[in-house]
């Protein structure tokens, strides 16, 4: 209960803070920017487009806020390993009922003539139930105070990034679900193995009207930075540890070929040689929203934020290469994911490997406004774990069906199933399984 209202509270401060600002600010459009509603989904990278004048400094208040109502069910047939005199892989009962709410503050800024401002504001999410900042960054698409027409020519085809930002590795993160915003995924959770980060760093992203794209990019590799020096040993270098820098990068092809095709098709990389925590599988601050699914009875809300996911705990010699397609032919879109990944722990010799591939099949319609969907998601995971005799593989199906209410309200429905094999017998997820359904009320302005 106290959690619940902590979220409704902090879902009345975002609106009351929206009404502050003056209409006249509200009504206008950002620059170079990603509306957070309806208007956002199929939208990856911002694009060149300079559609809106810049008169003055303007702010614009935004939020989301979503609602899930879970009916999963979970079985295993592992070995009981006894605790304490409690089995650790006897799992938590579950019933039907609401999820935790989730909700974000979103804050923009157009502080000059294509310069913008964002900082975004987890309220209040599964993993933090209190008020944390997700990131904060400034986006350059014009750089004004020089003066200069050559780089005022220059900046037609580049964009620049620097701050405390989402890494730009691969495209999935432009479609997944992140805390209270859920309104550019079709489905209720993101992938098993989800790749998401917040790094200190810069990019800077090349468009052409041609459709070629490429971005490169540097970061510090930390979700949490510190200037503490290092005091761990490298059990493969036999040396104090590095805060090596991270590095990522993106080369594709984006075409709009005419009012009903779209082509999209990227490649990306990013690759840390050495960090005091490297988390770009373990990045996220908000939580699964499938909860509490093959987790013990000793499991808690916060403290197993992220039931259905799998995480290889990479964070030594990272490197992983992600390749997506993207097609939308009137209605219809199809979007994929083949990933591949290797790194270590600082106490693991050699590196090891996991595989994920991915296909989202989607149906919009009417053909007019497009604010019914049914769709379709098979995600797949197969990774080496230390001391499992054999790669694991994780299956998830989903099936999903939504409803574009207003172009702030979606309503959305799934039915999951997801599979565990081939882990240990000692393993919770030894013969693992859950399967059920989902709904979802999501809000975003």
């Amino acid at each position: 209960m106290k959690r619940s209202t902590k979220v409704f509270q902090g879902f009345v401060v975002t609106l009351l803070l929206s009404g502050t600002v003056s209409a006249v600010a509200q009504k206008q459009d950002m620059q170079f920017f990603r509306p957070n509603d309806k208007r956002g989904i199929n939208v990856f990278e911002t694009t060149k487009s300079d559609t809106t004048r810049f008169d003055h400094l303007k702010v614009k208040v935004g939020g989301n806020f979503t609602q899930d109502f879970q009916a999963l069910s979970h079985q295993n047939s592992a070995t009981p390993v006894i605790v304490n005199g409690v089995n650790a892989n006897q799992l938590m009962p579950l019933t039907n009922g609401f999820n935790l709410a989730m909700a974000n503050l979103n804050i923009d800024a157009q502080l000059a003539d294509g310069v913008r401002m964002n900082l975004t504001m987890y309220l209040s999410t599964r993993h933090h139930e209190e008020t944390w900042v997700k990131g904060g960054y400034v986006q350059f698409d014009k750089l004004p105070f020089f003066k200069s027409d050559i780089i005022d020519h220059i900046m037609k085809n580049f964009t620049v990034k620097v701050g405390d930002y989402e890494v730009d590795y691969g495209d999935q993160h432009f479609r997944r679900t992140d805390g209270g915003n859920a309104i550019y995924n079709p489905f209720v959770e993101n992938y098993i193995m989800d790749e998401f980060a917040t790094e200190i760093g810069g990019e800077i992203f090349y468009h052409h009207k041609s459709g070629i794209l490429a971005m490169v990019g540097i970061t510090d590799g930390e979700l949490n930075p510190t200037v503490i020096a290092s005091s761990k040993i490298d059990s493969a270098t036999g040396k104090l540890n590095k805060y090596a820098p991270a590095f990522h990068g993106k080369v594709g092809y984006d075409k709009q070929f005419n009012k009903d095709f779209r082509l999209r098709v990227t490649g990306s990389v990013y690759a840390d040689k050495s960090s005091p925590s490297n988390t770009l599988f373990g990045g996220d601050r908000t939580g699964s929203h499938y909860f509490y699914v093959m987790e013990n009875t000793a499991a808690t809300s916060d403290g197993n934020a992220f039931s259905g996911r799998y995480n290889p705990a990479f964070s030594e010699q990272v490197t992983t290469f992600m390749f997506n397609p993207f097609i939308k032919f009137h209605g219809l879109e199809v979007f994929g994911t083949y990933e591949m990944a290797q790194g270590r722990v600082i106490t693991e010799r050699n590196t090891r490997t996991a595989t994920q591939y991915a296909a989202d099949i989607i149906y919009r319609f009417t053909a007019r406004h497009e604010n019914f969907w049914v769709g379709a998601r098979y995600n797949s995971v197969t990774a080496t774990m230390v001391g499992n005799p054999t790669d694991i593989t994780i299956n998830r199906m989903v099936g999903s069906v939504g409803w574009f209410v207003t172009k702030n309200i979606m309503l959305k429905g799934e039915y999951v199933n997801q599979q565990y094999d081939n882990f240990k017998l000692t393993d919770i997820r030894a013969g693992g399984m859950f399967s059920g359904f989902m709904g979802e009320a999501s809000i975003g302005f």
